[in-house]
């Protein structure tokens, strides 16, 4: 993607375009996958999950769960959203075998956010000043993945056309982006990106890899006006996650592997960086977002309720997973290999 596609994206250039952009700190850090894995305590390995407070070991929408109805709180700017979205978690690999947690740096105008992620919800295409452009938010129980914990090739990582990685000099920071781990040290840290599909075959709100159901634009991407397959007509909003990944701790080189490899790990196993994923779980109140998406805003949305840093930080979950994933340990919570 272009760099003036990238800093529009990030609500850094003059609003040319329709999107939400808001903050939402950590729900929890746990061995849970709902998703993927519904039902198993411990899923196979660990994510930092945001948004509404009735996230749990299963979250089946057919058996009953409702996220707005069984939630109290959401951890996210936008009271009116108690979605769940969650990612992998980042790990150092220090020369001596041992893994180190990365924390999460709040990004500027959102200092004291306790981990967390950004995440955006665009309408429109960039630069298309005449707002004219129509999406359909999504319906409850809808859920989708974006990636894949198995991939460990750029062949394989092809699938997913906007999982990348930004090597950051600074908060300001979009460009350019890898498909893979960065490779040398970054002076502000690691930015992962995840991109979700932004066309749906109008009828499932699920499917059992829970891909199917959707599909990137056949020619280009959202960003660029890129139509959407026949397959797949609807054209839903583009769902992008931001997780800044506080690597400047880890810069040491005298501290990387002997072989001088760069030393991140996702929580799944991979080192290579193509493992990149993210889960998503729909839960917004009544037809809040559609209101946001049809009123074409910047940023800002007049018709939601926002609340503060410090209430975000309040809404928190219990531990469902007794274990220890802080500190030095001597391997990452359910993982027996690496994946280079």
């Amino acid at each position: 993607m272009k760099t003036k596609t990238l800093l529009a994206a990030s609500g850094l250039l003059a609003p040319t375009h329709a999107l939400l952009r808001f903050g939402c700190s950590q729900l929890t850090v746990q061995r849970l996958d709902p998703l993927v894995n519904p039902g198993q305590s411990p899923s196979p390995h660990l994510h930092q999950i945001i948004g509404g407070n009735s996230f749990n070991v299963s979250m089946d929408h057919n058996g009953g769960h409702d996220l707005v109805k069984g939630s109290t709180c959401t951890s996210c700017q936008f009271t009116e959203d108690f979605s769940n979205y969650w990612t992998a978690v980042m790990f150092f690999r220090a020369r001596n075998g041992t893994f180190k947690r990365v924390p999460q740096i709040a990004q500027t105008g959102m200092e004291g956010t306790n981990g967390g992620m950004v995440v955006y919800y665009m309408s429109d295409a960039l630069f298309d000043t005449a707002q004219k452009s129509k999406v359909t938010a999504f319906k409850p129980g809808f859920r989708m993945l974006v990636g894949d914990p198995a991939y460990s090739t750029r062949d394989q990582a092809r699938d997913w056309r906007q999982l990348t990685y930004t090597c950051m000099e600074s908060q300001a920071s979009r460009a350019p982006e890898s498909i893979g781990f960065p490779k040398t040290p970054c002076k502000g840290g690691i930015m992962a990106n995840h991109r979700f599909p932004t066309c749906w075959d109008g009828v499932n709100l699920d499917s059992p890899n829970h891909r199917d159901h959707v599909a990137y634009p056949e020619v280009g991407t959202f960003e660029s006006g890129g139509r959407c397959p026949s397959t797949h007509p609807v054209r839903l909003p583009q769902i992008l996650l931001e997780t800044v990944w506080d690597t400047r701790q880890f810069n040491n080189k005298a501290d990387w592997p002997e072989d001088g490899s760069q030393p991140f790990v996702w929580s799944s196993g991979d080192a290579t960086g193509f493992a990149n994923h993210a889960d998503y779980v729909f839960g917004w109140k009544d037809d809040s977002l559609q209101k946001a998406m049809d009123a074409h805003t910047y940023v800002s949305a007049p018709m939601l309720k926002t609340q503060t840093i410090a209430q975000q930080n309040k809404c928190t979950v219990r531990d469902m997973v007794n274990e220890k994933f802080d500190g030095w340990l001597q391997k990452i919570p359910g993982v027996e290999r690496l994946v280079f």
